[in-house]
């Protein structure tokens, strides 16, 4: 029996507040994570699922890109997987009969959450144009209308052919030789609004636009520093790693505007000291940074650096890095005051960090989105580099760059070409292996996409998997874009916003979950993620599927292939479906790093794909050296009476998938639409705790963006600074507020002003 969804949208405007939790994880994790598993999956599936999640021979993870040591705990998984995977291999279903009850008009109005909760989706379906209900449509009627609407487009570039970093190697390689072999580079990803900053900054400095560590290279360091990163509800199982290197004796210092639970303290809820005892306190120094004060925190730590006799790895920096003496005159002029006045930190906080630099002979920073969403986000991760190029830091077990990805295979589809603007190499090894001239014109990121559509410069818009709409800024202008399209076309395994902001034409093609069983003509499949550390390794699923009409992402992006392109060309598009196998031997003619890749994903744990700054310290830039950086030192300002806010998940979420509507460790409960404020900010602006405003935000274009109706929480925030969750406050990022360089949307340094509004107000 399909388990019950919820029938209507729950009270989200009082949310209960309490004080903040100072741990994470422990014996509340495990009833969380077994109470969501159950209502989803019921008793016997859960022991079942969970038990092959991140197993050599299970399937991986559908949440975060966090790496599994080689000898894995029974329990190889987090609290937010297990919810990833209860919500993927959930009884719950979203037939044809679900829509014909549900019009389009009324399910624009439920919540994401109310959304999601309904389960999985189970035919292709189909929204004429004029209609208000989604219409079974069979998969070659599906495919017969995105070839009909593509091939009316007066150019390839007329597509937008998005995807989420949920793509397998496999779909996503084929994917983009898809939308090459039609004629277009238009391949936004999710990199665009999470890691780009770190990809712009790594390529420009150390040339390979990865982390340089392995999940070993954290045991052995001295010192890890953790910088605008949440590990305990965005990548709860780094929490392991981090405890295993505190055993070590490796120090932690955290860097972030607000205090975080689970680098506080972590109670391992995989061993019994875990959760009998108090846990593992994690964090020695925890630098409070104001947001976006994080490039002058860096730059400060530099200088001072550079001033202490002998702490400068001057043999490395002769033989293996570039534009030294300019980085060096400018960090050398870095003055305390204004240090002080962008990172809100005191002087002996700093020299404190200072010391445990200097004290480490091998030192790791860690970071996520807190540093790559700002304007300034690539000059900052660039002197993260410098710091480490300082100590020798690079190229040396236990030390190097360590950005934290979120989505599973994220990284492995930017890695299979998924990337609007492709590296020529990587085009010219195309074209040697399939015959055909890819196109050489950069395509569209992101934001470009969202101004494409909106300008009536692109018509039709197809995502495999993610939530456009939500996961994108500015969103009004985003949905009023997206509603410009000719057609829409959603790959996914479940209902979300996305499929009810839709084109003239909207289809949603249903798709296998990391969790199923992929059998195909050629017998049962397998296929492959690349982790955030650069790991590629096998996922099988074990499940039945959802529905007899899935089909899988590879074999959706085959099938729309040989509709929309015939079978003139010499890509053996058939052969791809039948056989996953045939698309690794391809890659591995393509992209290096890959070569004999079905033999080696077949051993237990995968490969590592090779890094040369860590493998050889060689570092392939333009100049054939680490090349230090110096650019002025910038932070966001937010005028009297106003305050930065920075956008986040809640506990009960990933991504935009909203889970529940609790974010346990805040101490937040039945409820989102909450505004976290520093106490002395808020009796400043005369904000009680429990009252409610709308946040308002102020750009240069003059456009007023409110987010209406949040419950002020005061709480241990950064003087001048605030926090949100998303999507609920993606609509207070305009669209052309991005990262210089890496057009990154910059929603972790909105200026913000709050405007008290009681409930029942006008």
């Amino acid at each position: 029996m399909a388990a019950k969804p919820p029938t209507g949208d729950p009270v989200q405007d009082a949310p209960d507040v309490s004080a903040p939790q100072h741990a994470a994880a422990g014996l509340p994790a495990i009833g969380h994570t077994l109470r969501i598993a159950q209502q989803q999956m019921g008793v016997r599936r859960t022991a079942l699922t969970l038990l092959k999640v991140n197993q050599k021979d299970g399937f991986d993870c559908p949440g975060c890109a966090w790496p599994e040591p080689d000898k894995r705990h029974a329990a190889e998984f987090c609290e937010n997987g297990a919810k990833a995977v209860a919500e993927e291999a959930t009884l719950r279903r979203v037939t044809p009969d679900f829509f014909a009850a549900h019009p389009v008009s009324g399910l624009a109005d439920r919540s994401g959450y109310w959304l999601g909760q309904q389960g999985r989706l189970t035919h292709p379906m189909y929204l004429a144009e004029g209609s208000d209900t989604y219409e079974p449509v069979t998969w070659e009627r599906a495919f017969d209308i995105i070839g009909d609407e593509l091939a009316a487009l007066s150019s390839p570039d007329e597509a937008v052919f998005y995807t989420s970093g949920r793509t397998s190697n496999e779909a996503a390689f084929l994917y983009q030789l898809f939308a090459r072999e039609f004629g277009t580079n238009n391949l936004p990803d999710c990199s665009n609004m999470c890691h780009e900053s770190s990809g712009s900054a790594l390529t420009e400095t150390i040339g390979v636009g990865k982390g340089s560590v392995l999940l070993e290279d954290l045991y052995k360091a001295d010192l890890i520093i953790v910088a605008g990163q949440n590990p305990g509800t965005n990548h709860p199982r780094m929490l392991s790693a981090l405890e295993k290197a505190k055993a070590g004796g490796t120090k932690i210092i955290t860097v972030n505007p607000l205090p975080e639970a689970g680098l506080e303290r972590f109670k391992n809820p995989q061993n019994a000291r875990g959760l009998a005892a108090g846990g593992t306190p994690l964090t020695d120094l925890f630098l409070q940074v104001r947001l976006g004060g994080d490039q002058a925190l860096f730059r400060v730590l530099n200088k001072l650096v550079l001033e202490t006799e002998g702490a400068v790895d001057t043999a490395f920096i002769e033989e293996h890095t570039h534009g030294f003496e300019d980085f060096a005159r400018a960090a050398r002029a870095t003055e305390w005051d204004e240090t002080l006045r962008a990172t809100g930190l005191t002087r002996e906080e700093i020299e404190a960090a200072l010391a445990m630099v200097l004290a480490s002979r091998r030192t790791i920073v860690c970071w996520a989105m807190g540093l790559t969403q700002h304007k300034h986000a690539v000059p900052t991760i660039r002197e993260v580099v410098n710091l480490l190029l300082l100590r020798g830091d690079i190229g040396r077990p236990g030390a190097g760059v360590c950005p934290v990805r979120g989505h599973s295979n994220v990284q492995g589809d930017r890695t299979m070409g998924i990337f609007e603007r492709p590296a020529p190499a990587f085009l010219d090894a195309l074209e040697k292996e399939f015959g055909f001239a890819p196109p050489r014109e950069h395509g569209l990121d992101v934001v470009r996409a969202i101004r494409a559509l909106r300008d009536g410069e692109a018509k039709v818009f197809f995502a495999m998997g993610g939530n456009f709409v939500s996961a994108t800024p500015d969103t009004d202008v985003t949905e009023a874009a997206v509603r410009r399209a000719r057609l829409t076309v959603h790959v996914s395994t479940k209902l979300n916003r996305s499929h009810v902001v839709t084109g003239a034409r909207a289809l949603i093609l249903p798709t296998l979950g990391r969790t199923e069983r992929d059998r195909q003509a050629g017998g049962d499949q397998f296929v492959t993620v690349e982790d955030s550390m650069g790991m590629v390794h096998a996922s099988r699923g074990r499940l039945r599927p959802a529905s007899p009409e899935l089909l899988s992402e590879p074999a959706i992006v085959c099938r729309l292939a040989r509709r929309v392109l015939g079978t003139a060309g010499t890509t053996p598009w058939e052969e791809f479906e039948k056989d996953y196998g045939t698309i690794r031997d391809r890659i591995a003619r393509v992209i290096p790093g890959f070569e004999d890749f079905n033999t080696r994903v077949a051993r237990p744990g995968g490969f590592t794909l090779p890094h040369a700054p860590r493998d050889e310290r060689r570092f392939p830039t333009a100049t054939g050296k680490a090349n230090f950086t110096a650019a002025p030192v910038e932070y966001p300002h937010a005028p009297e009476g106003r305050l930065l806010l920075q956008t986040l998940r809640s506990h009960d979420q990933y991504n935009t998938t909203i889970y529940g509507l609790d974010d346990r460790y805040r101490g937040i409960k039945n409820g989102r639409r909450v505004v976290l404020v520093n106490p002395d900010d808020a009796r400043e602006l005369d904000l009680a705790d429990g009252s409610y405003a709308d946040l308002v935000s102020e750009w240069t274009d003059g456009t007023e963006r409110r987010a209406a109706g949040f419950r002020v929480v005061h709480y241990p925030t950064a003087r001048g600074c605030a926090a949100a969750y998303y999507p609920e406050t993606n609509v207070l990022v305009p669209l052309d507020h991005t990262a210089d360089t890496s057009n990154t949307p910059a929603s972790k340094s909105l200026v913000i002003r709050v405007e008290p509004n009681p409930p029942g107000s006008a």
